[in-house]
């Protein structure tokens, strides 16, 4: 298992490499896939609720 400390090293490593080689778009897709992948990642975990924040 990775720490955040890790997790976000890696994640701006990717973001480098995105940006460097790839433009400014593929930074940006590469940043909201990353962030997508997130979210899903903490659902599945069972740290995000997503219910609670929809009964608003």
């Amino acid at each position: 298992m990775m720490n955040a400390g890790t997790t976000g090293l890696v994640a701006g490593m990717a973001l480098g490499f995105a940006g460097y080689f790839g433009g400014l778009w593929a930074f940006l897709l590469t940043l909201v896939l990353g962030a997508a992948g997130l979210i899903v990642g903490l659902v599945v975990q069972g740290d995000l609720d997503l219910r609670t924040r929809r009964q608003r």
